[in-house]
């Protein structure tokens, strides 16, 4: 299975490429495309429907403003959907925040942090859910847990030798 990476803009690219390492990292393919919830719908509600026929199995959507992507995606799959609201002017991303995190009931969208945390973690939740599937990609996450733990220790380690 790969994640989907839907951005509002190519301007939130740079900001993204962060997510796109994260799942590179995991063994994880994604694809990426720009795609706007009010300029180009039909486009959107294409390569959603498309998806899983692609063996697409997380869909992200990163939008700033409204913040409408990952609703309208949201309402066109049955796929897990993650929202990245971005943090651009002029409300740094409060205005993405509350679009993503409002969505009527029966439309679920996930939503992730604002800033430079929210990438990243949505290519680890995607990880997260597509190992529930993937005994494979479940080993590399512990993996990865387990080096992020040596890495924060391996930190403490030297912060203690330092105070010695």
């Amino acid at each position: 299975m790969k994640v989907a990476l839907l951005m509002g803009s190519d301007s939130d690219y740079p900001r993204l490429e962060p997510c796109v390492a994260q799942l590179k990292e995991l063994g994880i393919e994604c694809e990426a495309r720009v795609l706007s919830a009010h300029r180009t719908p039909a486009a959107v509600i294409r390569f959603v429907e498309e998806a899983p026929a692609r063996g697409v199995g997380v869909l992200l959507c990163a939008a700033g403003g409204a913040a409408h992507l990952a609703g309208v995606v949201a309402a066109h799959t049955d796929l897990p959907v993650l929202g990245i609201p971005m943090d651009n002017p002029p409300l740094g991303g409060l205005d993405a925040l509350l679009s993503t995190v409002q969505m009527p009931g029966g439309v679920p969208v996930g939503c992730l942090g604002t800033g430079v945390g929210g990438p990243v973690n949505a290519a680890l939740l995607a990880a997260r859910i597509l190992a529930l599937g993937d005994p494979a990609l479940a080993k590399r996450m512990a993996q990865f847990r387990a080096g992020q733990s040596e890495k924060v220790l391996a930190k403490d380690r030297a912060l203690q030798a330092k105070l010695k």
